[in-house]
């Protein structure tokens, strides 16, 4: 009998979190039993889409009482979570119960650096392995006071058939004209300093911007735009950025202290270019020059720099690009890659 793979997200939503954790579940399905367990949201469908069993809970006391008969009703149990409150709730049954485990605390980052990464402290010394999605994280991480020798790098990726199936843009024939940048649409993401550099640089008024994504800044920084820059248009919420990506020339990634960056890897299936921060766990993603582009983070000259530079490559430049992009993307990123890395996680719980 296989083990049991409980994993706790503390969001139903489908960001790049739960899309991780549903790709992760998938892929060792061969090997651990996969179950789900997520505040309600569409996690939980896509969840059932995937044959994947979802369980509804509400707040802690709801996911202890859910949790407990399938800690009691397995002798191994692989366990997942994305919220301290839930590793701590899995310890507490694991007293009685004793169960052969092997516990990971999933860590994202996140703009808030006392939720994101200051509170994962309390689980040193507990048995507990932590999985940062970067050097980034792991960075922050051991900032914030969590055990170095118990952290582990294992990079985020994108399903094989995602990759295969994704809508790809033709190779280049002319020059970078149409921009996309797909972010959340907060203080913490910089989409300001876009227009900060269309402000300091005129010549890069010739490219279009469309930015996909909603937040605390969208109706200022949209007023803005509609206002000085005609060309940088805020489309909000969209379901078809696969779509979107693939009639884009360029990916513009802003926030100077994200995490990871799953729209850069959507970005590489798609056959475009990404021009990203020299900082933060995005800046990873790419070698500069030879997979995409970077630019100084916070700075919107140079921002305007980079972006004149890489507008005025000729084709056959960015079809280089491209490729080595798209290599990286299957050689780093790809299930193969990325599940290795979890299964070795778990190898001791495997079914022989």
């Amino acid at each position: 009998m296989k083990a049991v793979f409980l994993y706790v997200l503390h969001s139903g939503n489908l960001y790049g979190t739960e899309r991780m954790a549903l790709a992760t579940l998938d892929g060792l399905r061969d090997r651990l039993t996969p179950v789900l367990f997520a505040p309600v949201g569409p996690a939980l469908g896509e969840a059932g889409r995937m044959d994947i069993q979802a369980i509804e809970f509400r707040g802690a006391r709801d996911l202890a009482r859910k949790l407990r008969p399938w800690i009691a009703g397995h002798e191994r149990v692989a366990f997942a979570a994305t919220g301290v409150s839930h590793s701590l709730i899995f310890l507490a049954w694991n007293l009685l119960y004793r169960r052969r485990n092997v516990h990971v605390h999933l860590v994202h980052g996140g703009a808030d650096e006392r939720e994101s990464y200051g509170r994962k402290r309390m689980l040193n010394g507990k048995g507990v392995r932590f999985v940062a999605v970067s050097e980034f994280v792991r960075d922050r991480l051991i900032a914030h006071g969590v055990a170095e020798a118990d952290i582990e790098v294992c990079e985020n990726f994108l399903p094989d058939r995602q990759i295969a199936e994704a809508p790809r843009r033709a190779a280049f024939g002319d020059a970078i004209r149409n921009v996309i940048v797909v972010s959340r649409v907060d203080p913490v993401k910089r989409i300001d300093l876009l227009l900060d550099c269309l402000d300091q640089h005129p010549a890069v008024k010739g490219l279009n911007f469309r930015i996909y994504g909603t937040g605390w800044d969208l109706d200022a920084l949209r007023a803005r735009a509609q206002k000085d820059h005609p060309n940088v248009v805020f489309e909000g919420f969209s379901d078809r950025i696969p779509q979107a990506l693939a009639r884009s020339d360029l990916l513009l990634h802003l926030c100077p202290c994200e995490p990871f960056g799953l729209a850069i890897l959507e970005a590489m299936a798609a056959g475009i270019p990404v021009l990203v921060p020299d900082s933060g766990g995005a800046a990873s993603l790419i070698e500069p020059g030879i997979s995409g582009f970077q630019f100084r983070a916070g700075d919107a000259g140079d921002l305007g720099t980079v972006l004149e530079e890489v507008a005025g490559l000729p084709p056959a430049s960015l079809n280089r690009i491209v490729a080595a992009a798209d290599a990286r993307l299957r050689e780093r990123y790809s299930s193969k890659a990325g599940l290795a890395r979890y299964a070795n996680l778990f190898r001791e719980l495997a079914d022989d």
